[in-house]
């Protein structure tokens, strides 16, 4: 059975119409998360790449890659709907699959390859990586949700990695955070990573379920996971040489440009 990973690339953003055709130093956006994608399945057996998008422009660009896009539904309301039905367009259903977000163009490919590995022995949970913060980065992310406060995802989760809660507010509060920083050299803050792995059951109950309350709130799908009962187990990865949030704001494009040129391009171009 071959596992997929989907790639949903919506042109309608509300805060970035056109984002995944946006260029970011030389690359469109899509092109860039692509060539995650590509890395990672080069690292795993049985496992394919595509774009679900529901622009024509979409999918003609990374058809033009050499990669295939699936054309989705324009009513469909998330990133993990649009996965589905990619996967529902198979002619063999996969068993696992991968949820890459179009706006995430730093997740490390040891990563994206590992949650596959994990979800493929986690049954019908969902896995999803997270990242500590230090003091600095912590700090980083306060002043960079001044401008963009809905940039951004921090998680709580439990001592075995289970996921209690996703919030675009800076969570947990820190009550004596000075103590904290005198003894402790990372906060309690973890940082979410735009990356899910989840068996096909799961998607399908997600797609099947209304919109969830929290869900609609925040603006974060992965809370209707909680209200349907399927655990989020998380996965601690290193911080990654690139550490910023998804790109949701034309702010967070001039940020990746600034960061690409202060850390170096983690673009090697494998499509085709």
């Amino acid at each position: 059975m071959t596992d997929l990973i989907v790639i949903p690339a919506r042109y309608g953003s509300k805060r970035f119409p056109g984002k995944p055709l946006m260029d970011i130093a030389g690359h469109s956006l899509v092109a860039r998360v692509i060539d995650v994608a590509v890395q990672a399945a080069t690292q795993l057996e049985d496992v394919d790449v595509v774009v679900a998008t529901d622009d024509d422009r979409i999918a003609a660009h990374v058809e033009a890659l050499g990669v295939p896009a699936v054309m989705t539904a324009s009513d469909i309301s998330s990133g993990t709907g649009r996965a589905l039905a990619a996967a529902r367009s198979c002619p063999t259903p996969p068993g696992h699959v991968v949820n890459l977000q179009g706006d995430a163009p730093f997740v490390p490919v040891d990563v994206v390859s590992r949650l596959m590995q994990v979800a493929r022995e986690a049954g019908d949970a969902v896995v999803t990586p997270v990242t500590q913060l230090d003091w600095h980065d912590l700090d980083a992310l306060r002043q960079h949700k001044v401008a963009a406060p809905f940039s951004g995802t921090t998680c709580v989760r439990d001592a075995d990695g289970r996921a209690l809660w996703f919030s675009k507010s800076i969570i947990p509060a820190i009550r004596d955070e000075e103590k904290y920083r005198e003894t402790e050299p990372f906060s309690p803050v973890f940082r979410h990573i735009g990356l899910y792995a989840y068996s096909l059951r799961a998607l399908e109950q997600f797609e099947d379920a209304p919109e969830a309350k929290y869900e609609k709130l925040e603006g974060l799908e992965q809370l209707r996971f909680f209200e349907l009962g399927i655990p989020v187990q998380t996965v601690k990865i290193d911080r990654p040489r690139i550490s910023m949030s998804g790109i949701d704001t034309p702010e967070d494009a001039a940020l990746a440009e600034q960061m690409i040129a202060k850390f170096g391009d983690p673009f090697m171009g494998m499509m085709r």
